[in-house]
């Protein structure tokens, strides 16, 4: 018994130092999460990282979606600036749903049409050239509507007001330093 006691007694000092260290221990930094730059009307404008790895974004959700009862998931668009990799002004729309294969999404802004292609429940501007056209499109008009078909051949409509694109635009053009 006295020896049982005596081994336990010696297991727990020599554990202690480790114990000691590992609790005295710097810990990582925890990476950094998305921060808000701002808001204006129905738009919202974040950052995350910092220095080369820096993402710039906003996000904006639809005013009126049709059809009105169909269960989706998130509905919202974007434009992304991600310095680091020089790209900027990278337009994307989360339809809330799988899209139709090899299907395309009409974006109408004011009247001016840009085909989308989709990706499985988003649509993307084809090229570099297109996403720059679409954002300055979003940040002088006033309306943009979104059409796009399910998998299930489910048309939908997701209307966005415009109204605060502008200054969402700013923020996120400020923080990570794009000239417009």
């Amino acid at each position: 018994m006295r020896t049982a006691i005596f081994f336990i007694s010696a297991l727990c000092l020599a554990s202690a130092p480790a114990l000691v260290s590992a609790a005295e221990a710097p810990k990582p930094a925890a990476p950094e999460g998305p921060k808000s730059l701002g808001s204006s009307k129905n738009w919202g404008a974040y950052s995350a990282g910092s220095g080369k790895t820096i993402v710039c974004y906003m996000v904006g959700k639809p005013v009126k979606t049709l059809p009105v009862n169909p269960t989706r998931g998130r509905v919202d668009a974007h434009v992304t600036h991600r310095p680091g990799e020089n790209a900027d002004n990278v337009v994307n729309f989360a339809l809330g749903y799988e899209t139709k294969a090899n299907s395309k999404a009409e974006l109408d802004i004011d009247g001016k049409k840009f085909p989308l292609f989709t990706n499985k429940d988003s649509a993307w501007a084809a090229d570099a050239a297109t996403d720059k056209a679409i954002t300055q499109a979003l940040g002088r008009g006033k309306q943009a509507v979104l059409k796009a078909t399910s998998a299930r051949g489910t048309n939908s409509i997701d209307t966005y007001s415009l109204e605060g694109v502008g200054k969402a635009l700013e923020l996120i053009d400020g923080t990570c330093k794009v000239k417009r």
